[in-house]
């Protein structure tokens, strides 16, 4: 219903802004980071908008960029996931961030939002590392698809030589092994097919 509003900031605080558009004020509910690029009352600003309605509320979310309105549209379709929890992620974790927490399966990083348990930030990783891998960008501006997924790779990489280190193998061999596999695979692929060579080579 609408995509974006342009007007004078005319109130906010820890959690909204309020902007006046041709004497209407709307309320839009936002992130730490939306709030940070809000220089003071009276400003001009264009936000970026999402309708959230509920059984007994229309609410209206506002964002600086495009690109983090799109990030809350995807935190908002894992379960268990609602508004309030996508806008604490968000004043927590810029898409960047958030991006590469979730390709490299790092959810300790996104328990740091309010109330966000350990259980949540794991479903919010599980759920969007595979939307990631598909080619779904999590509305990153500077590190997008391809670069979380070379973060992702490159986790994987270091997992699979350290369990073989741990397996005995030296360093070297160890990562001379994984270096010679395809980064896409998974963690456990990559320590297969690297004992494997290794087996070969003994």
């Amino acid at each position: 219903m609408f995509y974006s509003i342009t007007g004078e900031v005319v109130f906010y605080d820890t959690q909204c802004v309020a902007v006046n558009c041709n004497g209407v004020a709307f309320k839009c509910f936002t992130t730490m980071n939306t709030l940070k690029n809000i220089a003071s009352k009276g400003e001009t600003v264009t936000l970026f908008t999402y309708l959230n309605v509920s059984e007994n509320a229309l609410d209206l979310f506002g964002f600086y960029t495009e690109t983090e309105m799109e990030c809350f549209k995807v935190l908002l379709s894992v379960s268990g996931v609602g508004p309030k929890v996508a806008l604490a992620i968000l004043s927590e974790l810029t898409p960047d961030s958030l991006a590469l927490a979730i390709a490299s399966g790092d959810s300790k990083s996104i328990t740091r939002a309010n109330g966000v348990g350990p259980k949540l930030a794991q479903r919010i990783v599980l759920e969007l590392k595979d939307k990631l891998a598909a080619g779904l960008d999590l509305g990153s501006s500077g590190i997008e698809v391809e670069s979380a997924n070379a973060a992702m790779n490159a986790a994987n990489t270091s997992e699979a030589v350290s369990a073989l280190t741990m397996l005995g193998y030296s360093q070297s061999e160890a990562a001379s092994a994984v270096g010679r596999l395809d980064k896409s695979l998974s963690t456990e692929e990559l320590i297969k097919q690297a004992l494997k060579q290794l087996s070969r080579i003994g």
